[in-house]
C-alpha cells in the first residue's frame, strides 16, 4: 500500500471512529499506532492533523450534546416552574436545578432589603453560617455591582478579588463556608433588578460564557416565575378576600334579616295594644340580656331581671350622656344604656346587660328597641290623654259629688281600671310658675301609668293613687314633675283612705297639708300628715294620736317596755325640771349620773337633736300624750273591776 493509500485509510478509520462517536482514546490509538508503524514523517503528520480535526469534532460532538442537556435540563427546570408552588418552595426549586445544571457546591437567592442592602431568602448546599437571613449591609459583596448593572458578575476566587469591597462579617461566613468561585446573575423585573441567583463552588473556577448564559436564562426563567407566583398569590389573597367578603356580606345579611325581624316582631307587639312589660320582655328575648326600663325619675316601670348598680354617679351620668348623644352608650362594666325620648323629651332610659358582647348589628337593636319603648310610653300617654276627660269626671265626682250611689262610682272606676276599694292616697301638686297645663299633661301620663286619677282644681293637679305612703308619693311625684317645669311645684299628700267616700276627705286633708306646707317650709317644699309632726295630728280628720306618739318617742316606749327601765320617766323630768339633770334626778330620786346615762340612751333612740326646740316640742307634746293615755287606760280598768266587784251584790238586792 502506498503512503497516501495508508493516510487515507487511517482518515477513514477516524471518520468510522466519530460515526460510532467512540471515545477520543480509541482515536489518539491510531496516533500512536502510525508512530510505532514504518512510516514517513510526512505521513506522520497527516495522520496527526486527522487525529486533531478527529478530535475537534469529538469535541464539538461533545459541546453539542452539553447544550442539548442543558437545553433539556432548562425544558424541564421551565415546566417544573409552571407547577404551583408559593414562593418559597419556587425559590427552593430554582437553587436546586442551578445546582444540578452548573454543578455548583451551593446556591442560593437574595433579595434587595428595604434598607437597599440585600439577605439570603433561600438556600441550599450550605453547611455553616451561610444560610436563610443573612443580611448584607449596601456596599458590600458583589450583590451592589450586580444590582447596579444589572449584569452578571462572577469571581474566580472571592478572598483574593479585589474589586469586591469586603467587610469583615460576610468574609468570615465565605471563609468558614470553604466558598472561592462565586457567579452571581440579577433578578429583575421590568429591567429594575429584585434580586440575584448565586452559584458558587469551594476551589477556584473560572467560568465560561455559556456557563454564564446558562445561569441569565435560569435567572429569566426564574423571574417569570416570580412573577407568576407572586400574581398567583395576589389571586389568592383576592379570592380569600371575596370569600371572606362573601361570608361576611351573608352573616351581615342573616344578622340583618334577624334584625329587621325582630324589629318588626317589636313594632307588632307596639302597633297590638301590648303593655310595656310585654314589649320589654320581647326587646330583652330578641337581644339575649336582661332588660330594664326607667322613668325619668330612675323608678322600674318595666324588667326582664334584676340589675344592680343602676342609681350610681357613673350610671347617672351615662344616663345624661346617652340622651346629649341621643345614641346608646356602653358602660366599662359592659352595662348598655339608651335614651328613651320623643320630640326631645326625656321619657327615661332603657339599660341592658347582654350575655355576650354586643355586634354591631345588636347595638343597632337595642336602639330599635328603645324605639319601641318610647313608642308604648308614648301610647299610654296617649290613651291617658283620649281617657282623661273621663278619668277627670269620675275624680270630680269623688271629690264634690256625695249624692252619687258609692257603687256607682266604683262601677265606673273599675270600667278604667281602677279599685276603689284598695288603700289610696290623694296628691296635689300645685305649680308656682302658671305651668298648670304642662303639668296636667304630664298628671295624665303618671296617672295612667300608675293605675291611678287625675284631676284640676283650684290651680292644682290632683292625683288619687294607689298606696299606702303618702310621704313617699308626695316625693316620688315632685322628683318627677319638677324637672319638667320652670318653676317649683309644691306637693303635698294624704291617706291612706278606701272606698269612694273617702277620696273626699282625704283630698280635704291633703289640701290642708299643701297650706301648712306653704306657711311653714315655703314654695317647692313638699308634705304629708306624716312629716308635718303633731300640726300633721291637728290637719288630720282621724287625729292618729298612736301614730304620732310611735313617731315621736316610739323608740323609748318599746326600750323601757322590753328592758323594765324608765327611759320616758326620765324625759318627762326632764323636761319638768327645766332641762336640768340634776333637778330631775331629784325628783326620780336617783343619782345624777343615772340620768345622764338614761339621756344618752334616750339621744341613741330619738337622735341627737331630740332635746333640741323643734324636735323636743313633739317629743313633750307626745309625752303628755302617752300619760294622758295611760291615765285614761288606768281609770278604765278600774272602773271595769269595781263594776265587776258590785255586780253579785247588785244580783243579790235584786232577788
Amino acid at each position: 500500500m502506498s503512503q497516501g493509500e495508508s493516510s487515507d485509510a487511517y482518515a477513514i478509520e477516524v471518520l468510522e471512529l466519530l460515526a460510532r462517536e467512540a471515545p477520543a482514546g480509541e482515536i489518539e490509538g491510531l496516533l500512536d499506532a502510525a508512530r510505532h508503524a514504518p512510516v514517513d514523517v510526512g505521513q506522520i503528520r497527516r495522520v496527526e492533523r486527522a487525529t486533531r480535526l478527529g478530535l475537534c469534532v469529538l469535541a464539538l460532538f461533545g459541546q453539542r450534546q452539553k447544550r442539548e442537556a442543558d437545553l433539556a435540563a432548562l425544558v424541564d427546570t421551565a415546566r417544573d416552574l409552571t407547577y404551583p408552588h408559593d414562593l418559597d418552595n419556587l425559590l427552593r426549586v430554582i437553587i436546586r436545578q442551578a445546582r444540578r445544571l452548573l454543578s455548583f457546591d451551593m446556591a442560593y437567592i437574595s433579595l434587595v432589603a428595604e434598607d437597599g442592602g440585600w439577605y439570603v431568602r433561600t438556600s441550599e448546599g450550605e453547611t455553616t453560617a451561610l444560610g436563610v437571613g443573612l443580611r448584607v449591609e449596601p456596599g458590600y459583596g458583589f450583590g451592589d455591582a450586580v444590582i447596579a448593572k444589572n449584569s452578571a458578575f462572577w469571581t474566580a476566587d472571592y478572598l483574593k478579588d479585589t474589586r469586591i469591597k469586603h467587610t469583615e462579617r460576610i468574609d468570615e461566613v465565605v471563609r468558614a463556608e470553604g466558598q472561592r468561585a462565586i457567579l452571581a446573575v440579577p433578578l429583575h423585573r421590568g429591567g429594575a433588578p429584585f434580586g440575584a441567583l448565586y452559584g458558587s463552588d469551594r476551589t477556584v473556577r473560572h467560568f465560561t460564557p455559556d456557563e454564564v448564559g446558562l445561569m441569565r436564562t435560569l435567572a429569566d426563567l426564574a423571574t417569570v416565575a416570580i412573577d407568576k407566583s407572586s400574581v398567583l398569590d395576589q389571586v389568592r389573597a383576592d379570592v380569600s378576600d371575596l370569600e371572606h367578603d362573601t361570608v361576611r356580606a351573608e352573616l351581615s345579611l342573616t344578622r340583618m334579616r334577624g334584625l329587621l325581624e325582630s324589629h318588626r316582631r317589636l313594632i307588632g307587639l307596639v302597633v297590638g295594644g301590648s303593655d310595656l312589660t310585654a314589649v320589654t320582655a320581647a326587646a330583652g328575648h330578641a337581644l339575649d340580656g336582661t332588660l330594664v326600663v326607667h322613668d325619668p325619675a330612675g323608678r322600674t316601670m318595666a324588667a326582664t331581671g334584676e340589675l344592680t348598680g343602676l342609681d350610681g354617679i357613673e350610671v347617672t351620668e351615662a344616663v345624661l350622656d346617652s340622651h346629649a348623644r341621643r345614641r346608646p352608650v356602653e358602660l366599662g362594666s359592659g352595662l348598655w344604656i339608651a335614651p328613651l325620648e320623643a320630640s326631645g323629651e326625656n321619657l327615661g332610659a332603657l339599660f341592658l346587660r347582654p350575655e355576650v358582647p354586643l355586634l354591631p348589628e345588636d347595638e343597632q337593636l337595642f336602639q330599635l328597641a328603645a324605639q319601641a319603648v318610647s313608642m308604648v310610653l308614648l301610647l299610654q300617654r296617649s290613651t291617658a290623654i283620649a281617657e282623661g276627660p273621663v278619668r277627670d269626671e269620675l275624680l270630680d265626682d269623688l271629690l264634690t259629688d256625695g249624692t252619687r250611689p258609692q257603687y256607682q262610682l266604683a262601677d265606673r272606676a273599675r270600667r278604667l281600671g281602677v279599685d276603689l276599694d284598695e288603700p289610696h292616697v290623694v296628691v296635689v301638686a300645685r305649680p308656682e310658675g302658671g305651668e298648670l297645663g304642662r303639668a296636667a299633661v304630664w298628671a295624665s301620663s303618671y296617672a295612667h301609668r300608675m293605675g291611678g286619677l287625675k284631676g284640676v282644681r283650684t290651680g292644682c293637679v290632683v292625683l288619687m293613687l294607689p298606696g299606702t305612703d303618702a310621704s313617699d308619693a308626695a316625693r316620688r311625684v315632685s322628683a318627677e314633675l319638677s324637672p319638667l317645669l320652670t318653676d317649683a311645684v309644691t306637693v303635698a299628700a294624704a291617706g291612706p283612705g278606701s272606698g269612694a267616700a273617702q277620696v273626699g276627705r282625704v283630698h280635704q286633708e291633703a289640701m290642708r297639708c299643701l297650706d301648712a306646707a306653704t306657711l311653714l317650709r315655703g314654695v317647692g317644699a313638699t308634705a304629708s300628715p306624716g312629716d308635718l309632726g303633731f300640726l300633721g295630728l291637728l290637719l288630720s280628720d282621724e287625729h292618729d294620736i298612736d301614730g304620732f306618739i310611735t313617731s315621736a318617742i316610739g323608740p323609748v316606749i318599746d326600750y323601757d317596755a322590753q328592758r323594765f327601765t324608765e327611759l320616758v320617766k326620765t324625759a318627762q323630768a326632764y323636761f319638768d325640771a327645766d332641762r336640768s339633770p340634776t333637778y330631775a334626778a331629784e325628783t326620780l330620786h336617783v343619782h345624777p349620773n343615772t340620768v345622764s346615762r338614761r339621756l344618752e340612751r334616750i339621744a341613741e333612740l330619738l337622735g341627737p337633736h331630740w332635746h333640741k326646740p323643734q324636735q323636743a316640742l313633739e317629743v313633750q307634746l307626745a309625752l303628755k300624750l302617752h300619760h294622758t293615755r295611760q291615765v285614761l287606760t288606768a281609770r278604765r280598768t278600774g272602773h271595769r273591776r269595781r263594776d265587776a266587784d258590785d255586780a253579785p251584790a247588785a244580783a243579790d238586792h235584786t232577788e
